[in-house]
C-alpha cells in the first residue's frame, strides 16, 4: 500500500543512475571541531598515553604527568584499533574499505621527552604525518583490534566486516594467514605466551526466530591458525564492545548487552529489556564461568564498553558509554561471590546458584563501586599503576579516576582541545547513544542500534501491539524509504524516533532533542560492501547482476535507493503477520543488516531466495541452479 508522500520521493529518485546513491548520501558528515577520543595505549614507564582521536584521524601522544599532549600523529583514515609492544613500537589499525596498518617506530617519543620545552603551556606539540615516519601495509576492510604476538614478529587483526582475523608477517611486510570467525569480529586479546588469541565477536550470528541468539567468542590457535573454540555467550547477548585478561592471564572478561529479546517490551523498570553485563571465561580451559550484571535494580549501567584490569590484580574496570560512568570491581571478591553461587553457599540476594547470577540485579552490590564522570561518552580505556584514564568520545575530554581514592570526590576531567562547537547532527549522536534519555538509564537508542544498524535480535515492541515479534531494523537510510518499522506502521523515521522515545525509553523529551537524533540520522552513510573486490564486481557478482534482472528482482529493489516504497505479501507473514503487507526494504548495505526477513528466520540471503520463497513470490528463483542462487546471492550482498 502507497504512503502519503512516497510518490514525490520516486520522482525525485526517477532521474538518478539505477543502483547508485546520491553523492549526497555517499558524502560522509564533517565534524572538524571534534576529536572524539575512542582508543588508549599506555607506556607504564614513560607515563604516556597514545590517544587515538577518531573524528580528528590522529592519534596524540599525552603526558601524564603534564597532562599535555606533547606529540601529534595524523592519518589519512579514522583510527579503529591501535596497540603498542614491548620495544614501544605503536601500531593503529585504521580506516575502512581500504583500512590499513601504521607501523610507527618506538623511538619518536625519545625526542620528546629530551625536549622539556614542549612541556611548557601553549606550546603547540610537533605534528608528523604517519605516511611521512611510519610503514603503511594495505589490510582489508575496517581492520581492528591489533596484537603482537611476544617476540614482535606476527600482529593479529579483525577484519570487522570481512568476519576474519589475519596474521600480518611484520618482516615481511604482508599478511601470512586469514582465520574465519563469526560476525564482525571488534576486540581480541593475546595471551601472554602469545598461545590463544581471544577474539570478541559483535553480534550474533544466525537466525533470530529461535530459542538461541547471541554473539560469541572465538578462541584461534595461533600455531595452528585455526579456531580451536567457540565459547557462546548467554542468550540474548549482542553488542560485545571490548574483551581483556586479568594480570596473571587466568580469566578473560567480556563487555556486552544482555538482552531480554523474548520478552514484552513493558517491564523496562525490571530489567525485561536490555539489560548491561560483564561476562567471565576461564583462559585455560576457553569456557564461561558466568555472567553478571552491571545494572543495579532500580538504575541500568547501559552500553558498557571499554574493560581493564588492574596490573595488581585487584580491579577490574568497565566504561558505561550510556550513563557516563566507570564501574570498578574488586576482581577477588568477584572470584569468591562466583565459586560461593556456584557451590550453593552465597547467603541472601537472589542467586542461589551459578544459573541465578546472569538474571540477579544486585549481584554485585558491596563489591563494585559506580564512579559518575564529568565528560560524555566515555569509551576509551587503560590502567596506569593505581589510576585508570578515560577517553570520553563526545567532550573530546580524558578522565583520570584513583582506583583507591574516595569516591566522595569529584573524578578529573582534562579537556584535550577547547570546547567544541556543538552541531545539530553531533549533539543528534551523543543523544542517540545517550542512556539518559531512558527511564533509569536501562538502554539508548543505540543499544539495539549498534552503530545506528542491527543488534541482530527480534523484539516485541509496543508499537503494534504486543505478540508480534520483529527483527530489528537498521536506521540507516530511514529518512529515505518511508513508511517506518517493518510492516509501514509509522508514516516515517520522524515518527519512529518520537515514537521510540516514548515507547522504548519510555521517556518525553524537548522536541529539539528528537530534532537533533532526526539530524544524526538523516547522516548515515553506508558502508561499502567487503564483497566487493577494489570496489568492483567479482565475476560471481557480475553474473548475480544479470540474474537481478532476469528473476525480476529490480522490479520491487530498482532505483537510487533499491527500493519502490511500497508494500506487498511475499508470503513471508506469520501467525498474526500472516497476508499482511510488508514494506520493502532497501537492499543498500543489505549485507550488515542479517538475519533477514519480518522475523528474522533467514540466516542468509541464499535462504530468503529459496528456502523462504514461497511460490516465487520474493523473486522467480525457483528455476535457478544452485550456483546461480550463489551468484545472484553474492550480487545482493554487494550492495
Amino acid at each position: 500500500m502507497r504512503r502519503p508522500g512516497v510518490r514525490i520521493v520516486l520522482v525525485l529518485l526517477g532521474s538518478l543512475a539505477t543502483g547508485m546513491l546520491p553523492a549526497a548520501l555517499m558524502a560522509a558528515p564533517a565534524e572538524p571541531n571534534h576529536l572524539s577520543p575512542c582508543l588508549l595505549a599506555a607506556d607504564p614507564e614513560a607515563n604516556t598515553l597514545w590517544i587515538a582521536q577518531q573524528t580528528a584521524r590522529r592519534v596524540d601522544l599525552f603526558d601524564t604527568q603534564t597532562r599535555r599532549v606533547v606529540r601529534r600523529i595524523t592519518l589519512e583514515a579514522r583510527p579503529n584499533g591501535m596497540a603498542r609492544d614491548a620495544s614501544g613500537r605503536l601500531y593503529i589499525a585504521a580506516g575502512a574499505e581500504e583500512g590499513c596498518l601504521y607501523i610507527v617506530p618506538g623511538e619518536l617519543a625519545a625526542p620528546m621527552r629530551a625536549d622539556p620545552s614542549r612541556r611548557e603551556a601553549g606550546v603547540e606539540p610537533p605534528v608528523l604525518s604517519a605516511r611521512q615516519v611510519a610503514g603503511v601495509y594495505p589490510i582489508g576492510h575496517t581492520p581492528t583490534a591489533p596484537r603482537i604476538s611476544p617476540d614482535g614478529r606476527w600482529i593479529y587483526l579483525c577484519r570487522r566486516f570481512e568476519n576474519d582475523v589475519v596474521v600480518f608477517d611484520r618482516q615481511a611486510g604482508e599478511i601470512a594467514a586469514t582465520i574465519a570467525v563469526p560476525r564482525e569480529p571488534i576486540a581480541a586479546v593475546l595471551s601472554s605466551d602469545g598461545g590463544r588469541l581471544f577474539v570478541a565477536n559483535h553480534l550474533p550470528e544466525g537466525p533470530a526466530d529461535g530459542e538461541y541468539a547471541a554473539a560469541e567468542i572465538s578462541v584461534i590457535d595461533t600455531a595452528a591458525r585455526t579456531v580451536c573454540r567457540q565459547i557462546p555467550l548467554p542468550n540474548g547477548s549482542t553488542g560485545v564492545r571490548d574483551i581483556c585478561l586479568s594480570a596473571d592471564g587466568t580469566q578473560a572478561y567480556v563487555t556486552h548487552i544482555l538482552a531480554r529479546y523474548q520478552l514484552p517490551t513493558t517491564q523496562l523498570e525490571r530489567g525485561w529489556m536490555n539489560t548491561n553485563a560483564l561476562t567471565i571465561l576461564d583462559a585455560a580451559e576457553c569456557r564461561r564461568i558466568n555472567t553478571v550484571l552491571l545494572d543495579n535494580v532500580d538504575q541500568g549501567a547501559a552500553n558498557p564498553w571499554a574493560i581493564a584490569c588492574s596490573g595488581d590484580g585487584k580491579w577490574i574496570c568497565v566504561t558505561h558509554a550510556g550513563t557516563n560512568e566507570l564501574s570498578v570491581i574488586d576482581r577477588q571478591r568477584l572470584q569468591q561471590r562466583l565459586r560461593q553461587a556456584a557451590a550453593g553457599e552465597l547467603k541472601g540476594g537472589v542467586s542461589r546458584s551459578a544459573e541465578d547470577v546472569p538474571n540477579d540485579l544486585a549481584f554485585l552490590v558491596g563489591i563494585r563501586r559506580r564512579i559518575p564522570l564529568a565528560g560524555i561518552g566515555p569509551r576509551a580505556l587503560a590502567v596506569l599503576g593505581n589510576r585508570a584514564w578515560i577517553g570520553e568520545y563526545f567532550s573530546d575530554s580524558l578522565a583520570v579516576v584513583d582506583l583507591a581514592g574516595d569516591d566522595s570526590l569529584q573524578p578529573e576531567s582534562i579537556r584535550l582541545a577547547p570546547p567544541p562547537e556543538w552541531t545539530v547532527r553531533r549533539r543528534g549522536e551523543m543523544l542517540f547513544h545517550d542512556a539518559s534519555l531512558c527511564f533509569q538509564g536501562w538502554q539508548s537508542c543505540s543499544s539495539c542500534h549498534p552503530d545506528a544498524r542491527s543488534d541482530g535480535l527480534n523484539w516485541d515492541l509496543m508499537n503494534d501491539g504486543i505478540g508480534n515479534p520483529k527483527n530489528t531494523k537498521s536506521m540507516l537510510l530511514a529518512f529515505q524509504t518511508p513508511p517506518a518499522m517493518a510492516l509501514g506502521v509509522r508514516g516515517g523515521a520522524a515518527d519512529a524516533v518520537r515514537a521510540g522515545l516514548r515507547h522504548i525509553l519510555f521517556s518525553q523529551r524537548p522536541p529539539e532533542d528528537a530534532r537533533a537524533i532526526d539530524a544524526y540520522v538523516q547522516s548515515l552513510r553506508p558502508e561499502v560492501s567487503p564483497y566487493r573486490r577494489d570496489g568492483r564486481l567479482t565475476p560471481a557478482a557480475q553474473r548475480g547482476e544479470t540474474l537481478f534482472q532476469q528473476a525480476g528482482c529490480s522490479s520491487c529493489h530498482g532505483g537510487a535507493l533499491l527500493t519502490d516504497l511500497k508494500s506487498y505479501d511475499v508470503g513471508t507473514g506469520r501467525d498474526r503477520q500472516r497476508g499482511d503487507p510488508v514494506d520493502t526494504p532497501t537492499l543498500v548495505e543489505v549485507w550488515r543488516t542479517g538475519p533477514y526477513l519480518l522475523d528474522g528466520r533467514a540466516a542468509t540471503i541464499e535462504q530468503v531466495l529459496t528456502q523462504w520463497n514461497p511460490e516465487d513470490r520474493h523473486g522467480r528463483t525457483s528455476p535457478l541452479s544452485a550456483e546461480q542462487v550463489r551468484d545472484l546471492a553474492q550480487y545482493v550482498l554487494t550492495r
